[in-house]
């Protein structure tokens, strides 16, 4: 089984009826974040945040309701993960190809275009780096000497 990312506030989520995307609000709980060095915004998004959900909660034009504009309302979540939970709200975590069910458009017809999570690299990542495989990546960056080195340097003229 690959690795899947799982869901935080901010996720992209899309209707398979819809013409438009939404943003997934967590209103469930306060607690919990992911990949959020400064606990501000990646709250972690449970199978518990159902109804309206999203920040606009719609998802452009509704094809099921004649083409009259959507008003997203999720009623319940599928292919969550079981092995994580929070307390409260006894939620289970999304995971990227979770998926939902609104009362128009029916079962499983709301998902996860993007999760939310947005890579935070820090001193401490650059630390714990494999010197020789960043010197593959990097090939212009000396990684012993990273840290001592102005960035501006290389703009000196002397």
């Amino acid at each position: 089984m690959a690795l899947k990312e799982m869901v935080v506030q901010g996720a992209t989520c899309t209707c398979e009826f819809g013409t438009g995307t939404d943003t997934l609000k967590v209103l469930t709980q306060g607690k919990y974040y992911l990949n959020d060095h400064e606990a501000k915004n990646k709250l972690a998004a449970t199978h518990k945040d159902v109804g309206t959900t999203f920040e606009k909660n719609t998802f452009g034009s509704c094809k099921k309701m004649n083409n009259n504009p959507c008003t997203s309302t999720v009623v319940q979540w599928s292919g969550f993960y079981e092995k994580v939970k929070y307390s409260p709200p006894e939620g289970y975590i999304l995971l990227e190809d979770s998926k939902a069910t609104c009362p128009v458009g029916g079962n499983n017809c709301i998902s996860i275009m993007n999760s939310g999570q947005q890579a935070e690299p820090s001193k401490q990542n650059f630390k714990n780096a494999d010197e020789e495989l960043l010197s593959h990546i990097l090939p212009v960056i000396d990684m012993k000497n990273f840290e001592k080195i102005d960035p501006y340097d290389f703009l000196k003229v002397e």
